[in-house]
């Protein structure tokens, strides 16, 4: 029997598996989530009843996803979603989509700043995920989030509505419609990929937006940007976080020593590779 051709949810995920085998890294696994968002089922179904049989329409659109994801496409923006903290996130192709690594300034943001009394400031937001990961952490914070892409602002906007959190956010080019001048806390997970760089043209990297991950022939253009700029808006005492590459630590900490930040300190992601940085403004 052609697998592709039945409704039975075992020999669906059976055809979805070899058609993925070779595109990803976990083909049951990405093959079982799309399952799950065409048929609306959850795990315990899929796994539990693997003789049940879903409508023509359901299957039809799952093969559909197969075969985008087969052709390189993120399962993220195949699904419309991702999680981020604890928190289940709308993604597109207009935003980045949130990884893993970045909860990282998440949780050194909630460590290193009070409980109550803080202004906080989300550089180019994208999904508005740290932004919003921030607000549901800490409600007594007011936390804010710029992006200069309105479609993507409106995304942040959506993904804020639906969770029931509230951020303000705000339409910019980096700093430049941000008025604030007496922040607590920085905080971004801006561009850090050199133009050149050949993973752009690999994997997920090729349908996710260049805007949101090239920065320059160093990668380091935005990142200058907010080091420079910054200082304008912190007031005495306010932390700048920074993701950045595996690679750009040193440099990263140079700039932040150029400009007049203390107490600078790089972390290390679950890998073990350094990607993020966090400093101290003192006026």
């Amino acid at each position: 029997m052609n697998n592709s051709s039945s409704k039975r949810l075992d020999q669906l995920q059976q055809w979805a598996v070899r058609e993925l085998s070779g595109v990803s890294d976990e083909p049951r696994l990405e093959a079982r989530i799309l399952l799950a968002h065409a048929s609306g089922l959850g795990n315990t179904t899929l796994i539990a009843f693997p003789e049940r049989e879903v409508s023509e329409t359901q299957a039809r659109s799952f093969q559909a996803l197969v075969r985008r994801r087969a052709q390189g496409e993120p399962v993220a923006y195949l699904t419309e979603g991702r999680a981020f903290w604890t928190l289940n996130l709308k993604v597109g192709p207009a935003t980045l989509i949130p990884r893993p690594e970045t909860e990282r300034l998440v949780e050194l943001a909630v460590e290193k700043l009070p409980r109550e009394g803080v202004r906080a400031l989300d550089m180019g937001t994208g999904s508005g995920a740290i932004a919003l990961a921030l607000a549901s952490e800490r409600p007594a914070w007011t936390v804010l989030a710029s992006e200069i892409n309105p479609d993507t602002l409106a995304m942040a906007r959506e993904n804020a509505r639906n969770l029931g959190l509230t951020i303000e956010l705000i339409q910019s080019d980096w700093f430049e419609a941000i008025q604030e001048r007496e922040l607590d806390l920085i905080v971004s997970n801006p561009p850090y990929i050199p133009d050149n760089d050949p993973h752009l043209g690999q994997g997920d990297l090729r349908f996710e937006p260049s805007g949101a991950l090239a920065a320059g022939a160093d990668g380091l253009r935005d990142i200058r940007r907010l080091v420079e700029d910054s200082p304008h808006h912190l007031r005495s005492g306010g932390f700048l976080m920074l993701e950045h590459g595996f690679d750009q630590d040193q440099a990263v900490r140079e700039l932040l020593e150029g400009a007049g930040f203390c107490r600078i300190e790089t972390h290390k992601d679950l890998a073990g590779h350094p990607r993020i940085t966090t400093a101290c403004l003192y006026k």
